[in-house]
């Protein structure tokens, strides 16, 4: 821990450099009364602790702290970046304009739970506090922080839309990007998710899934401790493969021992959709991952050894949507990327990154282009969910 330094008669603010030094009971009373899983004191240590997000790979964790006495009462987790891989908010053009001009982009200071594009980030704040007071006062401490270091800019990515406004008025910039969202339409069986679609989209669907069925293979839905300790690190396996497959555009930012230590201490929140064949179930073909925390599912990664037509559908969507009904689940975030997701079911949904620049060129360059960005992001949200396969009926809905 950092030497602390005092900033208000009743606060004390401290760096931290590895989110192990506080206290998880003290963490976790801030981070699971939020909708998101992914600020969680197990999540975050897992990243760090498994080799994943640490500074050889370009993630030196550097987490706000405030407290009272010797209360915990807000925190943030932050990364010094000395690149944007693992980010899914691509800021490289920003990098090369800063690059032009000579300003040093990078080191940035970033907010967001490392390789996870799933939105509700927030700054942690204890029941009870002012938010808007503790927002401004956790500010102040980065840009204290930000000027002394001589970082370029603070941003913070997959904000919860709630939080959005609170930002904003602390001076920071959003801009627009969307997600592919399904949303429980108070569906009571899958049936129910397939009157959303048009007569052909339906016949899609059911294809697929059919597919699926010719080759031998069941999904089971595997949850918390159902689930077998021998299907982490199997599951490690299929994701550096699908990240082989996929060469520039899949990365290996995860390492084994991540999915290893998930079984330890984080199953509680995992799903697993593994396809067995059924006529040798010893070990899955291949398998989605998931996590769920209340009402929300969250795709996270996939894979198979072998090409199996309509796997790919059916284990990170269909058998998720079916999971999700049952469970009266009302949110199913499947992941990044949209090109086969709003088919089946995943509009274009609206989300925010925050940004502060240091630099006054850059900010006089950058803010003026993001409004112009978001006007475009606006329109091509609009575009894609004016041509999504649903059936007139079930739209508006």
């Amino acid at each position: 821990m950092s030497k602390v330094k005092s900033i208000q008669p009743s606060y004390n603010v401290a760096w931290i450099n590895k989110i192990a030094e506080v206290p998880q009971a003290a963490w976790d009373a801030l981070a699971m009364p939020l909708k998101t899983p992914f600020l969680e004191w197990e999540w975050l240590n897992n990243l760090e602790s498994s080799g994943s997000a640490i500074p050889q790979a370009g993630w030196l964790p550097n987490h706000l702290t405030i407290w009272r006495d010797r209360q915990l009462i807000a925190a943030a987790p932050l990364y010094l970046k000395g690149h944007s891989y693992g980010e899914f908010i691509f800021d490289q053009q920003w990098a090369e304009v800063s690059r032009r001009i000579g300003v040093d982009y990078y080191p940035k200071l970033l907010g967001m739970s490392p390789f996870t594009p799933a939105e509700g980030y927030r700054f942690l704040i204890a029941p009870g506090e002012d938010e808007d007071e503790m927002t401004g006062l956790m500010v102040r401490a980065i840009d204290y922080f930000c000027d002394r270091q001589n970082i370029s800019g603070c941003h913070f990515l997959y904000v919860d839309p709630e939080w959005k406004p609170v930002l904003e008025r602390h001076g920071f910039t959003a801009w627009l990007h969307h997600s592919s969202i399904w949303q429980n339409q108070d569906f009571q069986n899958f049936d129910d998710y397939l009157t959303m679609f048009n007569a052909n989209q339906r016949r899609n669907i059911k294809r697929e899934r059919k597919a699926v069925e010719k080759q031998s293979l069941q999904l089971q839905v595997l949850t918390g401790d159902e689930i077998p300790k021998s299907l982490f690190p199997l599951m490690y396996s299929f994701y550096a493969d699908t990240c082989d497959k996929f060469g520039g555009w899949g990365s290996k930012y995860l390492t084994k021992r991540f999915f290893e230590q998930l079984y330890t201490n984080y199953r509680h929140r995992v799903v697993f959709v593994a396809a067995y064949n059924q006529l040798d179930k010893r070990q899955p073909m291949g398998m989605s991952f998931c996590l769920t925390k209340g009402d929300r599912l969250y795709g996270r990664y996939w894979g198979s050894f072998q090409d199996i037509d309509c796997l790919h559908f059916d284990a990170c969507y269909y058998t998720p949507i079916e999971w999700a009904i049952k469970q009266k689940i009302q949110t199913f975030d499947p992941g990044a990327g949209g090109r086969h997701k709003k088919r089946r079911g995943f509009p274009a949904s609206p989300n925010h990154s925050m940004h502060r620049f240091y630099n006054r060129r850059l900010t006089q360059i950058l803010l003026p282009y993001i409004k112009e960005v978001n006007a475009m992001e606006q329109q091509e949200i609009e575009e894609i969910n004016q041509n999504l396969p649903f059936n007139p009926s079930s739209e508006g809905k």
